[in-house]
């Protein structure tokens, strides 16, 4: 319990650094937000006018301080761009961002502790050459291009896949997981070379240990002494890997759903960052960064769970 009041605290700080980080830099981009709403050709007496209604004459530490206490009341403001409310846009949005991220995250696990194993299992040979290959050339090919070849195949190909749009889970989860599992697809298998050449590390290490040695000498399975004994030991540094790469997936997940017209959070914060609408933009960048902070926490959470002998704390 101390160390998860510890964690949450430091979690809470770092949120509050982004927060201020975030406000800084977005209130530097050029644009002015009463333009922007108004119209190039307005009144100037008009755009002062609009300026003192909403804030923008006050320091930045009161805009600061009102953003702040927007988001913790549930007030996140309007959107420039789409003149809707930023909570239940964004809201939307994580949510079909969000399975595209556990579907890429699933597919990467399901394909990359396996190959890792093998390949472990059978190192400096073919196995493990193949495996490698694989994994490097995983690593050499940029998430774009993976899903061009993907959209090529299975969708114009094929024709197995839609190669664009998107659907609400809310409303038809079927649907949207065959829209998302493409965009799926191109973030997982980029991010299962990564998590391949550590579970082949991590086995490795583990494979050389003595109480692998002693297990194999009491003649248990091969299966149970490799994936009961060795993979739950090894596990945690995988783990490790995969938690900081939810960063990694939402960094990419912009320029993936633009190329599959998949309208989610991605999307939306470039679209909000091409058109200037700064409250979309903090709230965006906040949400994001909200959400790679509790992924991580979640991680050194279930530390615990697949292996008990670290002691949290």
């Amino acid at each position: 319990m101390a160390y998860l009041l510890t964690r949450l605290v430091s979690v809470a700080i770092t949120l509050a650094l982004i927060s201020v980080i975030t406000f800084a830099i977005t209130n530097v981009l050029p644009g002015d937000v009463a333009m922007m709403i108004m119209g190039t050709q307005s009144n100037p007496e008009a755009l002062e006018g609009l300026r003192r209604s909403l804030g923008l004459n006050d320091p930045l530490v009161v805009q600061y301080g009102r953003w702040v206490g927007g988001i913790l009341t549930g007030d996140w403001g309007t959107s420039l761009l789409f003149r809707e409310p930023i909570g239940p846009l964004i809201a939307q949005k994580a949510v079909a961002s969000g399975l595209i991220v556990v579907l890429a995250m699933s597919i990467a696990l399901a394909l990359a502790i396996p190959l890792g194993v093998w390949a472990a299992r059978h190192r400096d040979r073919w196995q493990d050459t193949s495996a490698s290959s694989a994994a490097l050339l995983g690593l050499s090919m940029p998430d774009f291009f993976i899903g061009i070849m993907l959209i090529l195949l299975f969708a114009a190909s094929l024709g197995w896949l839609p190669s664009s749009g998107f659907v609400d889970p809310a409303q038809d989860f079927i649907a949207a997981v065959r829209h998302a599992l493409l965009p799926a697809l191109a973030l997982g298998l980029g991010l299962m070379a990564h998590l391949t050449r550590m579970t082949r590390s991590a086995m490795i290490g583990i494979l050389n240990q003595d109480f692998i040695r002693v297990a194999r000498a009491k003649g248990l399975p091969e299966r149970t002494v490799v994936w009961g004994y060795g993979l739950r030991n090894a596990i945690g540094p995988v783990m490790t890997v995969a938690g900081l790469q939810v960063g990694y997936l939402f960094g990419s997940i912009i320029v993936i759903e633009s190329l599959f017209s998949y309208t989610g959070m991605g999307w939306l914060t470039y679209q909000a960052l091409l058109n200037r609408d700064i409250p979309l933009i903090q709230a965006s960048i906040f949400v994001i960064a909200a959400v790679v902070m509790l992924a991580n926490l979640v991680v050194d959470i279930l530390y615990r769970v697949v292996d008990p002998r670290i002691r949290l704390g």
